[in-house]
């Protein structure tokens, strides 16, 4: 009796991936990888429900202001949730493999794209902050476009440098001077807190590929100062921080003390669907980086805490898809698009209960805003992609039956 196997054969361009295609052997993990990735679904499509319901809601009084539509901003959100749906499903039918083979590509574009903003900005053809590109609509924040560059390159990278990891010269050098260019380029726009959490998506990736640890606490020693200086260099970061510390509330900033006030009106219960206060022009923002105050506003604790535990079951699906991934590329890839969208959006809860200070973090599936949305279904379709893919067992040669020397 003969079974027909079948194997991949390793390559310079991907990681080794092994099949057995006569039989599929499926393991408790593999299973719960699957649950995972269904539950990961379920969890994103309430997200983005809750992101409609909350930006038409939040945003109706500033879109009659600015659009004369009440319904601007539901319309356009509602659109962008049905483009991000339609993403995720397409590209969990993909194989990952694909942003291993482009991921020079990507990295290389989004360096080339940073610069360009900022050479546009310095010739006078961006005023302010420069963060976008494109024409009319059809605009996308290029930081979105680089954290996912980084995500992708450095789980190459940490991959294919498994042997030699902890390597200084080697390994740590090239990986750090990769993210540090990327970092500093989306500082320089200014865009500090992006930048910032860039560089810890970043030098989590190498803790969690094995990089050795003195070196990243090395440079985390040298980092920090240089970052602090960078901070206070701006006197709208200054006065940020300012607000932050004050201990009075005169101190506090406009849009502080009207989030704490949405916040403590919600009580327990909330005042209910579109009864939200802050939204009447009060505070600014209030359907993309305050948004969470109008959650707890309208729904109450318990409606806040509900959207911490969905996050938190989003971190939680994302770890088991990294563990059970079948190669490091998509184990590195899975783990760091679950931090990437669960540390924004513990960073957006944060400023919105004043225990960080004010940055320009959305809240994902959220907030308002297009481009980011697609962005994150983008991560969650290769979420979805990798959990699709199982460990599979290969055995290499042909079976021999021992007792009776003939080959099965």
């Amino acid at each position: 009796m003969r079974a027909s196997l079948t194997v991949m054969k390793n390559t310079d361009s991907l990681p080794a991936f092994e099949e057995l295609s006569s039989h599929e052997v499926r393991s408790p993990s593999s299973r719960g990888k699957v649950i995972a990735g269904k539950l990961l679904m379920f969890i994103v499509s309430l997200l983005m429900c809750i992101g409609i319901v909350i930006v038409y809601s939040s945003g109706a009084g500033w879109a009659v202001t600015k659009y004369s539509n009440s319904e601007y901003f539901l319309w356009r959100q509602l659109t962008f949730a049905v483009l991000g749906t339609a993403t995720i499903v397409l590209v969990a039918m993909i194989d990952y493999h694909v942003f291993w083979k482009t991921s020079k590509i990507i990295l290389f574009s989004g360096i080339v794209l940073l610069t360009l903003l900022l050479a546009m900005k310095a010739v006078g053809l961006i005023s302010g902050a420069a963060r976008w590109i494109g024409f009319g609509p059809l605009k996308f924040q290029v930081s979105d476009f680089a954290k996912y560059a980084i995500i992708f390159h450095f789980s190459r990278l940490i991959s294919e440098k498994q042997a030699y990891i902890k390597d200084l010269n080697n390994s740590y050098y090239p990986l750090l001077i990769l993210l540090m260019t990327v970092v500093a380029l989306v500082a320089l726009e200014p865009n500090f807190s992006t930048a910032s959490l860039i560089a810890v998506i970043g030098f989590t990736l190498m803790f969690i590929g094995g990089v050795n640890i003195r070196h990243l606490l090395a440079t985390a020693s040298l980092l920090i100062p240089v970052a602090a200086v960078f901070a206070i260099a701006a006197p709208y970061r200054v006065a940020r921080l300012l607000s932050f510390t004050s201990g009075d509330e005169k101190g506090l900033s406009y849009q502080v003390v009207q989030a704490l006030i949405g916040l403590g009106n919600g009580g327990l219960f909330g005042l209910g669907i579109g009864a939200s206060k802050q939204r009447e022009l009060y505070l600014p923002l209030s359907y993309n980086d305050f948004v969470f105050v109008i959650i707890g506003e309208e729904y109450g604790f318990i409606g806040a805490v509900a959207v911490i535990a969905l996050f938190a079951g989003f971190f939680v699906c994302g770890l088991i898809i990294a563990k059970h991934a079948p190669d490091n590329f998509g184990k590195y890839v899975a783990s760091g698009i679950t931090l990437a969208i669960t540390l924004f959006a513990f960073v957006n809860i944060a400023v919105a209960c004043h225990l960080l200070p004010t940055t320009g973090v959305a809240l994902p599936f959220i907030s308002y805003g297009g481009t980011a949305l697609l962005f994150n279904s983008l991560g969650v379709g290769i979420l979805m992609s990798i959990s699709r893919h199982k460990k599979n067992v290969i055995e290499r040669g042909v079976l021999s039956d021992v007792t009776g020397g003939r080959n099965v």
